[in-house]
């Protein structure tokens, strides 16, 4: 494809896009396809020979967008949200078009100052501390392996030459933890066996007092106690843990979606006591705004990280090396995208003001939504609405058919779920285009539904 060529179908490709987002609240939200429907609009072999991209275009249409589920639609209330703001999109496009590897500085010096900025910057409006020092991961999930394997090695001496070093070692999470924290307790070596689940209490935060007596269990037992993970917001209910950091346990802090929160001067309290985590992660792809992906790591000893994860073979090595930091040494990549830009673009464009604006609309309409459970005979709230997420049950009706009924309706996306034994209904408010109105129109889908699966 020649310069021109890439000029006018980017035109067409942009436009595409706009024409998207401006009528994607006529579609249905949840892709209604079945499976095995895309993959059979696919040729089984790969073309010997290529076609014009005027075809491809065409079959945007006819083969991904039927299925597509839309979270930037503005009925989403499913899961998290995962807005993706147009100014980061072009970013996207601008990071793409570019090809930088940003492995280390010297592959692209502006690929890895500018992240320090963004990093920086972000660490700023979310007024952590400046002994915080971030890099940019690909998704909390990765973030969080990535912590406990420098718990992991701190707690060992950084030695790695005995077979069986992690035996004895173990984490604690709550029973509400995301699943990524046993993903990562397993691959780092800790085995599912020296991960504590502790209990939670009546608002489903971890209890102090039980996870101080599952660490005084262990260590009676001859055991190391090697890391804590709080939780800032739990996935089923936003819950937030207390943030506790026992003697000589690494504290990684879990606010995946509930960081960008961290905006608003008004709900820092809900994170008291960040300042002494060893490590830190949260999306920026979620609520903030920032296309996926982009996770937001800090850390508080960056020597520590680097010690893990660095490599420094004799292909990798610049005379720039003893200078500037290389970011390939701070997660579990080697190749590395031009993230940054979209963090750029993004603050740019709608400066922190306006951010803090759209979330605070989030939570007044999750309130808004909480007050009108409340006074409604037959439904329940099932936890407090601490941010966006509004846990709901009915009574007495199928809650996991309420939340099919409306899920298959096109109408709008809701997450059912199980909360301590019990089936409810989660409505994740925080698209971008999300306003009261659709809020609103949910509840009355709901009671509606509800009144058909009695």
């Amino acid at each position: 494809m020649t310069p021109e060529e890439f000029r006018r179908y980017g035109h067409e490709i942009v436009d595409w896009i706009a024409d998207y987002r401006a009528r994607l609240s006529e579609r249905p939200v949840m892709s209604p396809v079945q499976p095995g429907e895309t993959r059979a609009l696919v040729p089984a072999r790969p073309p010997e020979q290529g076609e014009p991209l005027d075809q491809v275009l065409k079959d945007l249409e006819r083969v991904v967008l039927p299925g597509i589920t839309h979270w930037n639609h503005p009925s989403f209330f499913a899961y998290f949200p995962s807005n993706a703001g147009l100014a980061s999109v072009l970013a996207d496009l601008v990071s793409s078009g570019l090809g930088a590897q940003a492995m280390s500085w010297q592959t692209s010096p502006a690929a890895t100052e500018l992240e320090e900025a963004m990093m920086d910057w972000l660490r700023q409006a979310v007024d952590l501390p400046a002994s915080f020092t971030g890099v940019i991961q690909d998704t909390a999930s990765t973030a969080t392996f990535v912590a406990l394997l420098c718990a992991r090695e701190r707690a060992t001496g950084f030695s790695q030459e005995t077979k069986g070093f992690t035996a004895g070692l173990t984490i604690y999470a709550s029973e509400e933890a995301h699943s990524s924290v046993a993903k990562a307790a397993l691959l780092a070596g800790f085995g599912r066996d020296n991960l504590r689940l502790i209990p939670t209490d009546d608002e489903h935060a971890m209890r102090p007092d039980a996870l101080e007596k599952a660490i005084a269990t262990d260590k009676a037992n001859g055991r190391t106690p090697c890391a804590v993970v709080a939780t800032i917001g739990t996935t089923a209910t936003t819950a937030f843990d207390p943030i506790v950091k026992p003697d000589g346990l690494w504290l990684h802090v879990d606010a995946a979606m509930a960081g960008s929160a961290m905006i608003l001067p008004e709900c820092r309290p809900l994170w008291r006591g960040v300042e002494a985590a060893d490590s830190i992660v949260f999306n920026p792809h979620k609520w903030l705004g920032v296309a996926f992906d982009c996770t937001a790591y800090y850390v508080k000893d960056p020597q520590t990280l680097v010690r893990v994860m660095s490599t420094n073979p004799s292909y990798l090595q610049t005379a720039a090396d003893e200078k500037v930091r290389n970011l390939r040494d701070w997660g579990l990549q080697l190749g590395r995208r031009f993230r940054a830009l979209k963090l750029w673009f993004l603050f740019r464009e709608q400066g922190l003001e306006k951010l803090r604006q759209r979330l605070r609309r989030d939570l007044e309409n999750a309130q808004w939504l909480a007050a009108q459970v409340d006074r409604t005979q037959g439904w329940e709230r099932v936890a407090p609405v601490k941010l966006q997420t509004v846990c709901i049950r009915h009574k007495e009706a199928d809650n996991l058919a309420i939340a099919n009924r409306v899920n298959r309706s096109g109408r709008a996306y809701v997450t059912p779920s199980v909360l301590k034994g019990r089936q409810m209904i989660r409505v994740s408010i925080g698209a971008e285009a999300t306003s009261r109105a659709e809020v609103a129109a949910v509840w009355s889908l709901l009671q509606s539904e509800a009144k058909s699966a009695t």
